[in-house]
């Protein structure tokens, strides 16, 4: 697990326009980078749609709110659409920044181990410290517990 006081590992990938989107893009301001298993799913839906519902608030604080799944750019578009998300969702389908955050882990799920992506957000500050770590995270209650860490 990447840790408070760490340089978070920079990265590009691709939104849900299939525009290049990378994390030095956003010094100077605070980053909820958060991590989901899958788009469309209930849990990643609570989530996606709280960060949405508080996102004036976010711009408020000037905080800028980035999901990240392994799902395509076409699936994130849809999801983007079906909820009208107001913030980036980026592919990243080869696991490299997943796996750079340390969020690709051992999971149960229905009894059976697989490898998944551990519902994470890190909260990333300007200079592109990692600030806080949150993981095991609950996907109803992240987006107001992140609105208050803001």
């Amino acid at each position: 697990m990447l840790e408070v006081g760490m340089k978070a590992p920079d990265f590009t990938l691709l939104n849900q326009n299939g525009e290049e989107i990378s994390l030095s893009d956003y010094r100077g301001k605070k980053v909820i980078l958060y991590f989901y298993p899958k788009d469309n799913t209930p849990g990643c839906t609570k989530q996606a749609c709280g960060f949405a519902e508080n996102y004036p608030q976010f711009q408020e604080k000037d905080a800028v709110i980035l999901g990240v799944s392994k799902d395509s750019v076409k699936s994130h578009k849809k999801f983007e659409e079906k909820f009208q998300l107001p913030f980036p969702l980026l592919s990243d389908s080869q696991r490299t920044v997943i796996e750079a955050y340390d969020v690709w882990k051992e999971k149960n799920m229905y009894g059976k181990k697989v490898m998944g992506v551990v519902r994470t957000t890190y909260l990333i500050n300007e200079e592109g410290i990692i600030e806080k770590v949150f993981d095991k995270v609950k996907a109803a209650d992240n987006p107001n517990q992140m609105l208050n860490e803001v």
